[in-house]
């Protein structure tokens, strides 16, 4: 699943090429989209700015209307100037925002609707997700004492489950979860009040960098979303770019140990860990 970096990513990149321009053509195939556009059309709106918040994605036009969508695990954004080849089939677009420059292609959406500034306030999700790791409009250290205080709420839950709680922080998954728990040598197993508000300080402060690191746009913007190019340990050879996260019985790159897997949650996600860097919490 598309992380907060990407996320981050796809929204300057639409933001850079669409924002102030105004839409010549909308098309959904979407239906609840559909009967928007065809009640108070988007052809002839303003695009006035693209954001990130989390995992989610606003495209904002004039006249109190917003598009949210969320990747999940198969969903992406392009850019394509008008008569470019798609790098998608077209039985998978779902939205296409057309300006005079460029056409931004949302494919395989699973969740995309269209909110005014009243509805997002009150949204279900939206108004319940903890600080952006990578939240732009609040200064940091603001940002990490938010998050410390929803952390030391969770009390004895354990990390790995903490970390990819949304209410908690907005922006991290599988990846980010599994490498930064490596990096900062805590066991996914680890109760979150285990460990001191410095030390959750300091793995935030970690998970910042390393988001704003990957969040960084490549030069050319036209496919937005790709796959395979999060990077953690340094190394942009295609087969060391993490440390844990995939790496399940191959050798720790630190001290060899096979690096262990286990699935959690009722959507089994996965989690990678190394069994001697990041040794197990005595048993209570």
């Amino acid at each position: 699943m598309p992380e907060g970096d990407t996320l981050h990513r796809t929204a300057a990149a639409l933001h850079r090429v669409l924002a102030g321009h105004r839409v010549t053509r909308f098309d959904a195939r979407l239906d609840p989209l559909a009967r928007v556009d065809a009640a108070t059309p988007i052809a002839g709106r303003t695009i006035e700015r693209c954001e990130a918040i989390g995992k989610h994605l606003l495209i904002h036009f004039s006249g109190d209307l917003l598009l949210r969508s969320h990747l999940r695990i198969h969903g992406s954004w392009h850019l394509y100037r008008h008569g470019e080849r798609w790098r998608r089939p077209a039985h998978a677009l779902r939205v296409a925002i057309h300006t005079a420059d460029w056409i931004a292609l949302g494919f395989d959406l699973p969740v995309a609707e269209f909110l005014t500034a009243q509805t997002l306030a009150r949204h279900p999700v939206l108004s319940t997700l903890g600080p952006d790791l990578l939240g732009r409009h609040t200064p940091p250290e603001q940002v990490l004492d938010q998050v410390l205080d929803r952390v030391e709420a969770a009390g004895p839950r354990p990390v790995h489950e903490v970390l990819l709680d949304q209410r908690v922080m907005a922006g991290l998954g599988n990846v980010f979860k599994s490498e930064l728990l490596f990096l900062n040598g805590w066991h996914p197993d680890q109760p979150a009040a285990h460990a001191s508000r410095d030390a959750w300080r300091a793995l935030l402060a970690h998970a910042v960098t390393l988001l704003e690191a990957n969040a960084v746009a490549a030069g050319d913007a036209t496919l937005l979303t790709p796959r395979g190019t999060r990077l953690t340990t340094g190394s942009r050879h295609p087969d060391a770019r993490l440390w844990v996260y995939g790496r399940t019985g191959l050798p720790c790159r630190r001290c060899a140990t096979p690096i262990a897997t286990a699935r959690h949650g009722a959507h089994a996600r996965s989690t990678y860990w190394c069994p001697s860097c990041q040794p197990a919490p005595p048993a209570a």
